[in-house]
């Protein structure tokens, strides 16, 4: 998401800067639903905490164990510390180049609250994205090194504490990616009143850039990790994975929370913010069009489109945290992880479906109606259009979450096929796997052209509120977003305390003959599916925000009427250029992975001369 986000933003900069919102006092309900939003994300940052606490209650277990986890710990902090360390000075350089760049514009002279000039609010906005994306990555990997050896520790004794220990903590990361996502939007809000539109771009810009380096700098580290890791180990020295005498297996560990966990949630966070801009910003683009049908009217209708989003974010959040309690487990080694979790999904989904449709009714059913004429003809944008908008992106969601299980889960066809070509050699593996992965993306992509195309037909007839329709699938998609992450983030707690067990030799320093070693490696291997699952919806949700956010584009750009002439070949050139773009990119990220493999390769062949 991290590219197709900052470009996405990008593109839509300057239709925002036209875009003024009319004064907030228009409708009664725009300071009590920001307010509302502002407590939502205090409530999240606060069951977080709470989670966060309650895990660290926790026993560690041996001290063996404890060893091993404090190895992660060091080398996970050494990666943050160095990469924050490199970001810094991008984010100052742009930081300063927003202040030249917006200074001179006329509409960034006005002041916001304690007489903050919007050109330099943008600034602020984009270090506080920068930080509020910093330090929701930073919480989720802080959770994730100290809940591993305690959910190793658990899994001795309980299948379902063990579930407990690792599901609870990811909650943590999730809820300090909504609450701080929606704590900056209620800032700006605050700050910046009738502005806020200009300052928002500022705040969702600096989580894409702090998404960019956190996610696919944490990626090449984790593949280097585990490549190395695996070659020297594995092929050379032909010992098992997450042995105590390979000197790559910590890297690899901590490889698993920086990419997976701190990188995907600061990827998420972007894609969260992303979401909410776009809706906010199609929103306050659809008021002249509302006010050829509403008139006066228009003014109270287009706030209701700017702080509905924001709403139906605060939905998501208590719907995250009632889906997380939920995850209930038992200790029978028969249970399949995935189940609870899933159950888990589904109640945060239906939570997040009932508030979207009495959020809906309360604003646009009760409140601001838009009801009108549009050439002779009377216009009804229903109440249940916008709930229903939201409702494709959790469809949608749940149609990931399916997709996603058949394809990487364990006990499910593709997978088993693909180890059963494994017998024949290297080759037929690869090609299966590859055949699995290429077939899942086509599936993928119908869902989410269905989702789209839904939306548009909700709000058939108006091109403004078809877009801003879209913007809300995206919302929906993401509205648990609290527990996708707790699922995300799952996926490296256990992979850590399977990686535990192995290193710190639990088991036999115990003398005990358990399942603990089935229990994780059950928990390890459910896991790779949540993490899939994570980077499916941010994937669907970097398609949705770029499609809704494609019109305002166009519209700034003039070329609604003549649209895009494919038969021009300057306009062809770019269209070529645009689709090398990925594989530069994929180069690029993939040469990084080898030069780091190999350097990596080269010291724990040291270690083991």
């Amino acid at each position: 998401m991290t590219i197709a986000g900052i470009i996405a933003l990008t593109t839509t900069a300057s239709a925002s800067e036209a875009i003024e919102l009319p004064q907030f006092n228009a409708l009664d309900i725009t300071w009590t639903s920001v307010w509302i939003v502002f407590f939502c994300a205090i409530i999240g940052l606060l069951f977080g905490a709470m989670w966060f606490r309650a895990i660290m209650k926790e026993s560690p277990g041996s001290q063996g164990m404890i060893s091993v986890s404090a190895a992660v710990q060091e080398g996970a902090w050494a990666y943050l510390k160095r990469q924050i360390k490199t970001m810094i000075w991008f984010v100052i350089a742009i930081a300063i180049g927003l202040v030249f760049l917006y200074k001179p514009l006329p509409e960034f002279q006005y002041r916001g609250a304690g007489g903050i000039p919007v050109y330099l609010g943008v600034a602020i906005a984009f270090v506080m994205g920068v930080a509020a994306s910093y330090i929701a990555g930073l919480v989720g990997m802080m959770m994730a090194v100290r809940a591993n050896v305690r959910a190793a520790n658990a899994a001795l004794s309980s299948f379902r504490h063990a579930l407990y220990v690792a599901f609870r903590a990811g909650g943590v990361s999730g809820m300090a990616t909504v609450g701080l996502g929606l704590l900056g939007a209620c800032l700006v809000f605050f700050m910046f009143r009738e502005q806020s539109m200009k300052v928002l771009i500022g705040f969702g810009f600096g989580g894409c850039l702090a998404a960019l380096f956190m996610r696919i700098g944490g990626g090449i580290y984790t593949k280097a990790a585990d490549v190395g890791a695996d070659l020297v180990g594995k092929i050379e020295q032909n010992i098992p994975e997450d042995d105590p005498r390979n000197a790559g297996t910590i890297a690899d560990n901590v490889g698993d929370n920086v990419g997976d966990c701190a990188g995907m949630a600061a990827d998420v966070f972007e894609s969260y913010e992303v979401t909410l801009v776009a809706a906010i910003i199609l929103g306050a683009a659809a008021y002249p069009f509302l006010k050829t049908i509403l008139g006066p009217a228009a003014v109270g209708a287009v706030l209701a489109l700017v702080v509905y989003p924001l709403l139906i974010r605060a939905v998501g959040v208590i719907a995250s945290i009632i889906g997380v309690y939920f995850v209930r487990g038992k200790d029978d080694l028969r249970m399949n992880p995935m189940h609870p979790i899933n159950v888990g999904f589904f109640v945060s989904a239906l939570f997040a479906t009932i508030g979207f449709f009495a959020v809906s009714y309360y604003v646009f059913g009760t409140r601001v109606p838009i009801i009108g004429t549009m050439g002779g003809k009377t216009v009804n944008f229903e109440w249940w259009r916008f709930a229903a908008a939201n409702l494709s992106g959790i469809i949608l969601a749940l149609i990931i979450d399916k997709l996603t299980e058949h394809f990487t889960a364990i006990d499910k066809k593709p997978v088993s096929e693909t180890a059963k070509s494994a017998k024949t050699g290297a080759a037929t593996i690869i090609l299966s796997g590859f055949a699995s992965g290429l077939e899942s993306s086509v599936w993928g992509i119908v869902a989410i052209c269905l989702a789209i195309m839904a939306s548009m037909l909700l709000f058939k007839g108006n091109p403004e509120l078809s877009a801003y329709g879209i913007a809300l699938t995206g919302l929906g998609l993401l509205s648990t977003t609290g527990f996708m992450l707790a699922m995300d983030t799952y996926g490296p707690i256990s992979d850590n305390a399977n990686g535990i067990f192995e290193m710190s030799g639990a088991l036999k320093d115990l003398g005990e003959e358990s399942n603990a070693h089935k229990i994780v490696a059950k928990l390890d291997a459910v896991g790779n599916t949540t993490k899939a699952l994570t980077k499916g919806l941010a994937i669907a949700t970097a398609v949705i925000a770029a499609t809704a956010l494609f019109r305002s584009f166009m519209a700034d750009a003039g070329l609604l009427d003549i649209g895009i002439r494919i038969d021009y070949t300057q306009v062809f050139i770019g269209l070529l250029i645009g689709g090398a773009v990925p594989f530069l990119f994929s180069s690029f990220a993939i040469n990084a992975v080898s030069r780091a493999a190999f350097q990596l390769v080269e010291e724990v062949r040291r270690q083991f001369r």
